[in-house]
């Protein structure tokens, strides 16, 4: 329950008093762990991880000012794989901030980078691939970053996410 209030509070009221990023800033959320986003054993439950991921997607999205027009054309993401590396535990309580960042493309994905940061240092890094879908079709990604306003070429993918996707590809190869 407390994620859907998040969300609620996220479109109506965050979204509404957000700074400005470009398209490649890095976008800053900061939570709380809840008692009931902890496991038993007293740390941020993993499965938490990907749902505050989302909101942290949505909010940078907001924060580029993309979100209404995305909304508005319809176009909904996507995420195609994920890999997590956890670091050191949330302990409830405990506040945390998300740092989300559009690390680059290629012809068919956008990666997005997403740090969880407290005090106490890192606790995870994650790496996210996905794309947006109009219709049942996925919107090219010429289309999605002319549509955001951005005119340079494609940023080089940092050499992890590189490592990342060529360990997909194996995956797919190997499963067919």
């Amino acid at each position: 329950m407390n994620l859907y209030f998040r969300l609620f509070w996220l479109l109506f009221w965050r979204t509404r008093h957000c700074r400005k990023i470009d398209f490649l800033g890095t976008s800053r959320i900061t939570y709380r762990a809840l008692p009931s986003d902890c496991d038993i054993n007293f740390h941020l439950t993993n499965s938490r991880y990907p749902a505050f991921m989302d909101l942290a997607r949505t909010y940078m999205l907001a924060e580029m000012g993309l979100l209404k027009r995305f909304l508005k054309l319809k176009w909904m993401p996507i995420v195609n794989a994920a890999e997590f590396t956890y670091i050191r535990d949330i302990k409830p309580l405990k506040t945390f901030e998300i740092k989300t960042k559009v690390v680059g493309w290629d012809e068919k994905y956008f990666y997005i980078e997403q740090r969880f940061v407290s005090e106490r240092g890192l606790h995870c890094i994650v790496h996210v691939r996905g794309v947006f879908v109009c219709k049942g079709k996925q919107v090219p990604l010429d289309v999605l970053v002319k549509e955001a306003g951005y005119t340079d070429a494609a940023p080089e993918l940092p050499p992890e996410v590189v490592k990342w996707k060529a360990f997909l590809q194996l995956k797919k190869e190997r499963n067919m």
